[in-house]
C-alpha cells in the first residue's frame, strides 16, 4: 500500500489530524465508491457499444490534456504495464482516434495526438463528468471544494502528487 503524500509542515501532521472513528472512515470510503460509480456511469454508457473501457477513456483524457504526450509519459501517468497500454493504444490508433508521430528531436520517441474523431469522443466522455463535478462544486460551495481538493491531494502518493502538480503548473503557464 502506498502512503499518502502528506508533508511535514503542511498543517497536516499528526498533531493536527482530525479524529474520526473507523465507522466514519468506512462511510467516507463508501461515499468514494458511490461517487466514483456515478462519475464513471455516463462515459461507461458511451463506451459500452464501442469495445472500449475506462483505460481507453483515461488515455484519451490525458492525450487531450497534453497533445504530443510521449508514450513513456502516458505510461507513467496511468501507472499501467506497457502491455496494457499497448493494447489500449493499438485499438485507439487502429480506430483512428489517436495518431502517433515520431519525435522531432528524438526519432525513437512516439508522440500522441488525438485525431478530430478522438477529440470528439473525448469531449463526449468528459462533458457529463465536468457537468457532474461542476454541479457538485456549486452545491458544496467554495470552502468545501477547497477542503475536498486538499483531501484528494493528501491522499495521493508522492509520484501522483508530483505528476498532478506538474500538470497543473504546465496548465497555468499556458
Amino acid at each position: 500500500m502506498r502512503e499518502p503524500a502528506i508533508k511535514s509542515g503542511s498543517g497536516q501532521g499528526p498533531e493536527n489530524l482530525l479524529f474520526l472513528t473507523d465507522e466514519q472512515i468506512r462511510g467516507g470510503i463508501e461515499a468514494f465508491f458511490f461517487a466514483y460509480r456515478a462519475f464513471t456511469a455516463d462515459p461507461d454508457e458511451i463506451l459500452e457499444g464501442m469495445d472500449y473501457g475506462r483505460a481507453h477513456h483515461r488515455a484519451l483524457h490525458f492525450i487531450a490534456r497534453k497533445p504530443g504526450l510521449k508514450v513513456s509519459a502516458l505510461l507513467d501517468i496511468l501507472g499501467v504495464t506497457k502491455q496494457s497500454l499497448n493494447r489500449v493504444l493499438r485499438a485507439l490508433l487502429k480506430d483512428g482516434l489517436v495518431e502517433s508521430r515520431v519525435g522531432k528531436r528524438d526519432r525513437r520517441e512516439r508522440l500522441l495526438y488525438l485525431t478530430s474523431a478522438g477529440a470528439e469522443l473525448e469531449r463526449r466522455l468528459s462533458e457529463a463528468q465536468r457537468a457532474r463535478v461542476r454541479a457538485a462544486y456549486r452545491a458544496a460551495g467554495p470552502q468545501a471544494v477547497a477542503g475536498f481538493r486538499t483531501v484528494l491531494e493528501a491522499m495521493m502518493d508522492e509520484a501522483g502528487a508530483r505528476q498532478f502538480r506538474e500538470m497543473r503548473s504546465a496548465e497555468a503557464a499556458e
